[in-house]
């Protein structure tokens, strides 16, 4: 591989299943290059660590939700070592009753195995749970297993892709959601 990818592309491939996001950005040299991206990409998110910071409000949306009895698992498709980071950094840990990492499953997004994990965690039938997320590669995964979507545009996506990809509504962040919550499906589903 000559040259990088356009920041576009990259970003596009943002919450895919790193083999797959690899295989996108990097065709026929991600075989050979994969280890060393993924070694290069941990060493980075390690380092800059420092710099994330948690969403406002997600404490607050977090206790609403759980004010109103529904179970909350954070399905990621990270490796443990970065979800440890994301799990410090967000600070709610007493407000989340399971996790997944890229190690529950054999491929992640966009393939469902992530959220069918979630599930099988949380004890919900697919007809019960609500996705959160910000990106096709959230809503798509979700769809096929059953699991409505609610897209927040956090992720730099438009609410045109993630409407087509199937989210059920759109937030403009979890600010918004959190306001809007009682009107929302999971208001909806909490009632019902």
């Amino acid at each position: 591989m000559d040259e990088a990818p356009p920041a576009s592309e990259i970003h596009s491939a943002m919450g895919l299943d790193s083999g797959k996001l690899l295989e996108r950005l990097l065709g026929d040299a991600a075989g050979r290059l994969g280890d060393e991206t993924k070694e290069l990409h941990s060493g980075f998110y390690r380092e800059s660590s420092q710099r994330l910071r948690r969403f406002r409000r997600v404490s607050e949306l977090l206790t609403a939700i759980r004010e109103r009895g529904l179970r909350i698992v954070l399905a990621s498709s990270a490796p443990q070592e970065e979800l440890d980071i994301l799990l410090k950094v967000l600070d709610v840990d007493d407000l989340i009753d399971e996790t997944t990492t890229s190690s529950d499953v054999e491929t992640a997004k966009p393939e469902p195995d992530v959220i069918e994990t979630a599930l099988e965690r949380a004890c919900v039938d697919a007809s019960e749970a609500i996705m959160v997320g910000d990106a096709r590669w959230d809503v798509e995964p979700a769809a096929r297993a059953g699991v409505d979507t609610i897209g927040v545009l956090t992720g730099g996506r438009s609410e045109t892709e993630l409407r087509e990809a199937g989210a059920v509504a759109i937030y403009r962040d979890l600010t918004d959601l959190r306001e809007r919550l009682d009107e929302s499906p999971i208001g909806v589903r909490a009632v019902g």
